[in-house]
């Protein structure tokens, strides 16, 4: 126990950074954030790790007294403690405790299984129910939205559903990686959710198969009036080919315009969203990150080699978050779209995944991200040029009917000035 203890002491960020991703709105990120598929979902955003300088421990950690501390519990639990103890888990657990002090909730430790999970997590396909889960405002649980054809979506599941229990184990006050690899298993096998869901009188029961799952994250179809629209769910390793597979698919349709709909999506991959601003944007800063001191740590700029040069509109509510809202910030800024919908999340922090030298690691917040006028939107969001309201007070778009959804119906008012202008 005690050797296992002191290595606690001599803890060092060793690495260089080898996962870059955008995380997801708060919709707050635990372990995985909030852009997570209930199986899959890591976080994301990026900065370049400097470890070019060595880590010197701080003066907590220096501090004798702490170590003496620490030895001093764990003396009194080998004296008194009735239960059998799990070394390791007690030495988990003073990592995650080292991260918790710093009461940033996008800042994590990793055990070794998870960082696997994490990288693992941003592919396009993977085994579980299919559903992308947050956790929201009220630390709870709730389905964002099932994703199409996916076994949650066939069980009857629902954005806004929140989980109450996973088999026999209530899930009160778990974080949400906790819970996701608790509906996480073998393909085949099944998970049985007991769900709260507005309106109803009692908790609703599911039980949903776990089946590999192709996670498309990109919608397209042709609306009236030559319009195409274009719904982006999320922002994964697949999300800009099959974005810009949709915007050439539209426009072959004829479209002289496009909607873009990023409504509750909470965010993804940095490389994703660059990549998908750079196919539309003329030229210019698409997003810049900079650190604690004020330094520049990174400029992302489009490349010129492609654009799209037909009016756009982007959708976004309270649900659109981090790389959604690099997406929107670029698009407003950069004049290529107008924004309508309602004010966005709110998570402009950059964090970044570090291995540490066992094969573990820690995701930090490293930076702010600024739109390309400069502006910081963290906790502040993007305020669209057309703010519109759902009817009924709804905040989500995923379950809304097309004749009820009064932020398309602007987005398309707006189209039609813009090809009449």
């Amino acid at each position: 126990m005690k050797k296992n203890m002191k290595k606690l002491w001599a803890l060092a960020l060793a690495t260089a950074l080898s996962v870059a991703c955008i995380g997801c709105g708060n919709q707050t990120e635990s372990k995985k954030n909030t852009r997570e598929s209930i199986d899959v979902q890591t976080d994301s955003d990026a900065t370049q790790a400097d470890t070019s300088e060595p880590v010197v421990a701080s003066d907590l950690w220096q501090d004798s007294s702490v170590a003496k501390k620490v030895d001093e519990i764990n003396s009194l639990i080998d004296k008194y403690y009735y239960f059998d103890v799990d070394r390791d888990k007690q030495e988990e657990a003073l990592y995650d405790g080292i991260m918790d002090g710093l009461d940033d909730p996008y800042s994590v430790y990793y055990t070794k299984e998870e960082y696997a999970e994490l990288q693992e997590d941003t592919s396009g396909e993977y085994v579980g129910i299919g559903a992308v889960v947050t956790m929201n405002s009220d630390m709870r649980v709730e389905i964002v939205r099932p994703i199409k054809n996916s076994p949650a979506e066939q069980a009857g599941l629902k954005a806004g559903d929140i989980l109450v229990q996973v088999d026999d184990t209530e899930i009160t006050d778990q974080e949400l990686s906790v819970v996701v690899d608790m509906i996480r298993g073998e393909e085949g096998t099944k998970a049985h959710l007991k769900i709260y869901r507005q309106g109803e009188s009692d908790y609703l029961e599911f039980d949903v198969e776990r089946r590999t799952v192709e996670n498309y994250t990109v919608e397209s179809e042709m609306l009236d009036d030559q319009v195409g629209y274009i719904a982006v769910t999320q922002f994964n390793d697949n999300t800009a080919q099959e974005f810009e597979d949709a915007i050439d698919e539209v426009q072959a349709n004829g479209a002289k315009a496009a909607i873009i709909d990023l409504r509750d999506n909470p965010g993804g991959l940095l490389t994703a969203v660059v990549d998908m601003c750079d196919y539309i944007m003329d030229d210019g800063v698409i997003v810049s990150t900079k650190d604690r001191d004020g330094n520049v740590l990174g400029e992302y700029k489009d490349t010129g080699k492609h654009s799209v040069d037909i009016p756009l509109v982007v959708l976004v509510n309270g649900n659109s978050a981090s790389a959604s809202e690099i997406f929107s910030g670029a698009m407003q800024d950069s004049g290529k779209a107008k924004l309508v919908g309602t004010t966005t999340f709110g998570k402009g922090i950059v964090q970044s995944v570090i291995p540490l030298s066992d094969g573990t690691a820690v995701k930090l917040t490293v930076a702010k991200y600024f739109t390309p006028n400069g502006n910081d939107i963290h906790k502040k969001g993007i305020t669209p040029d057309y703010e519109v309201e759902l009817p009924d007070g709804q905040t989500s778009a995923v379950n809304i009917d097309r004749a009820d959804d009064t932020q398309l119906q602007k987005a398309q008012e707006v189209i039609a000035e813009m090809l009449n202008n």
